[in-house]
């Protein structure tokens, strides 16, 4: 269990860093996208075209709108993920508020798509990664995915197919077609920030060398190996597997190991999204 201490830690570092991915949302909204008529999905795209439609603050609608998911959010997944979504939102609709004064960077429709849709997904990923949410949209996502057979990115995408949609009546169809660009540029960015720019991977080796393969792994990679032991499905027989997480820069080094002692291993290699504790440490390849 965490001692006082390190949980008052844990909490503030999760505030500044929700802080900080609002900031850089709000950023990429009002100094790159709105004043060039460029929208963003859910909640914050039908915000940008209200306030656009009305002259009303964005801000507002931003904060207004999200209110009857904040309800649904706290009923159906719980208190933590929701009181962080509020204070993510309210952070966002404040940035924007004070940002809107401040005169976009550039006139140029594609270079405001691009480089506010980096900064968005930056800000928008920081603030997933940290345990926030930004849209309602996502709410009714993490909710439905429980209940139907789609993930959350489809139904995400469904939502925002509608409302990237309606920006072409609003803003022109030039305007929607640059909104999507801006929005699939932030959803890559969003997954980097979210899991990081030095991806793991997990490999499993199965080999009758698994005890010459895990040594030269330990040396050569400096990585830790958990040896498993398996058995043949057909044949029955004992297996030795192997199992250790690298980065996605040694896995070229990996299977050039593995070509040298046994290149007839089974071995798989899949993403991990995030690795704690142990002993998964960079350290030198050679």
């Amino acid at each position: 269990m965490l001692s006082k201490k390190k949980r008052i830690e844990k909490t503030v570092k999760r505030v500044l860093f929700l802080i900080l991915g609002s900031a850089l949302a709000g950023i990429g909204l009002e100094i790159f996208l709105i004043p060039n008529n460029v929208i963003d999905g859910g909640i914050v795209g039908i915000s940008i075209m209200a306030g656009f439609l009305t002259k009303w603050p964005v801000g507002l609608f931003i904060f207004v709108l999200n209110i009857p998911f904040f309800i649904f959010g706290y009923l159906q997944i719980g208190k933590s993920f929701t009181v962080s979504t509020i204070f993510s939102v309210a952070m966002l609709s404040m940035w924007v508020s004070v940002l809107h004064p401040v005169p976009g960077i550039t006139h140029d429709v594609f270079l405001a798509s691009v480089f506010g849709g980096i900064v968005l997904g930056i800000g928008v990923g920081l603030i997933i990664r940290y345990g926030g949410s930004l849209d309602g949209t996502e709410i009714i996502a993490i909710v439905l995915d429980k209940k139907t057979a789609f993930s959350i990115g489809e139904i995400v995408m469904f939502f925002n197919l509608f409302i990237l949609s309606s920006a072409g009546l609003v803003f022109g169809w030039d305007r929607a077609m640059y909104s999507l660009v801006a929005y699939f540029i932030a959803f890559k960015v969003i997954d980097l920030t979210v899991e990081g720019l030095d991806e793991s991977k997990e490999v499993m080796i199965i080999s009758d060398k698994y005890e010459e393969i895990a040594e030269v792994l330990m040396a050569r990679l400096g990585r830790g190996v958990t040896r498993l032991q398996g058995e043949g499905g057909f044949t029955g027989e004992s297996k030795g597997v192997l199992y250790c997480v690298v980065t996605r820069l040694e896995i070229s080094k990996l299977k050039s190991i593995l070509d040298e002692i046994d290149d007839n291993a089974f071995v798989t290699i899949s993403s991990v999204h995030e690795v704690m504790g142990g002993r998964f440490k960079k350290k030198a390849i050679h």
